[in-house]
């Protein structure tokens, strides 16, 4: 992109009550509830919904056999308390949380792959092969890239006001689009929010366009912030009233884009939720936005880009990258010989290092898995900036 060009560039986020949330939280749910009695349990769980039906399956490996069995028997009820804290109510908001069918199809995990990725002297190999990217820039103080930073915390005042019981009529699904305008790598100001919110029946379409505004967008989006030919898009397609799995079906990991930068930066295609920290896919992409995280926040560069990437059954990444876009103070190869010396990077250190065998993944599921100053968010700490200065040499 060129220095000096204006574009465009657009993130979108959804609610937790959207389909793919729901199944998102329920597996990380599950998840959590493994590693609540055994951190090293190793769980891929899966789950759909679809109308008034919610399906969770996946493979499991534990060293008690009996938990296999006890998470197994208690994986409907914990669907349900899901649903209910999303703030589903019944068939009206778009599912019945008490009385919707629910299938639970545990499987035991490949003995195999159990025995491929348990190495010698506990140590662990990845549980899978593949690349995962970390990044992060310094448009916020999050140190997330402005359009998808701003589309998740439209979506987290829906749902405060929802569940505050401020906008009654607000239902748990909806959608938020950003379009944010830049002068080359500068942002120059707001383009378009769009918001798609599930809402009550028979209300005037003018009137919750004006509420959301009112409400919403306009305590986020003031108006120094928005350009000239700034839009507010609330509802495009008409009345939105039959929502959640009433209205369309999810399934764990389809919101991998979502879930990360909103498209700022490349993604390695594997989803985070229902998998525990011996999976990569969710571990070391951790790992990477805690590298590119403390990069930028030590003043290393303005945007960096991380990428890792492993062979299933090995312990050491089969290759780092570091890319800071022209913006590093030192080269970009001395950067990567600094987070070797800096970060444990096999499986199990960034497990010990992120503390990652926690019950602390549920509220990972919505709203983003990166830029959130949640306690439990290990990997959005930037508390390395010593450590590399000393490898620095």
């Amino acid at each position: 992109m060129s220095d000096h060009r204006r574009h465009l560039f657009t993130s979108e986020s959804v609610a937790e009550g959207h389909p793919d949330k729901i199944a998102d939280q329920i597996s990380d749910a599950i998840l959590d509830a493994f590693l609540a009695e055994e951190p090293a349990a190793r769980v891929a769980c899966e789950t759909l919904v679809a109308d008034n039906l919610v399906v969770i399956t996946g493979e499991f490996k534990t060293a008690r056999k009996e938990l296999f069995d006890e998470i197994r028997g208690r994986a409907e009820a914990i669907a349900r308390q899901v649903l209910r804290d999303i703030g589903y109510r019944d068939a009206e908001t778009g599912i019945d949380p008490d009385t919707c069918e629910v299938q639970v199809r545990f499987n035991h995990q490949s003995i195999q792959i159990h025995k491929g990725i348990t190495l010698a002297g506990g140590d662990i190999g990845a549980g899978d092969q593949g690349l995962m990217f970390g990044y992060a820039c310094d448009e916020t103080p999050d140190l997330m890239p402005y359009p998808i930073w701003l589309a998740h915390r439209l979506m987290q005042k829906q749902a405060e006001l929802r569940k505050s019981g401020a906008l009654p009529w607000l239902r748990p699904d909806a959608k938020s689009q950003v379009t944010v305008a830049y002068e080359g790598q500068h942002m120059a100001g707001v383009e378009t929010v769009i918001i798609s919110t599930q809402i009550a029946r028979d209300l005037d379409p003018a009137w919750v366009a004006q509420e959301v505004a009112r409400e919403i967008v306009d305590p986020l989006v003031p108006l120094a912030l928005r350009t000239p030919t700034f839009r507010l898009w609330v509802n495009p397609a008409g009345p939105f009233e039959i929502g959640g799995p009433n209205g369309d079906t999810g399934l764990t990991g389809r919101k991998i884009i979502v879930d990360t930068y909103g498209g700022s930066c490349p993604h390695g295609g594997g989803a985070f939720s229902g998998k525990d920290p011996t999976k990569v896919d969710r571990s070391a992409a951790y790992m990477a936005r805690y590298i590119a995280k403390n990069l930028v926040a030590a003043g290393y560069a303005k945007r960096c880009l991380v990428q890792l990437a492993y062979a299933i059954g090995v312990a050491e990444p089969v290759s780092l990258l570091i890319d800071t876009y022209g913006t590093g103070t030192v080269p970009d190869e001395k950067l990567e010989d600094m987070v070797c010396c800096t970060f444990k990077l096999t499986p199990r250190g960034i497990i010990d290092s992120l503390q990652l065998q926690r019950p602390i993944y549920r509220q990972t599921a919505a709203y983003g898995h990166f830029g959130r100053a949640e306690p439990d968010f290990t990997w959005e700490r930037v508390d390395q900036a010593q450590a590399l200065e000393a490898c620095a040499g």
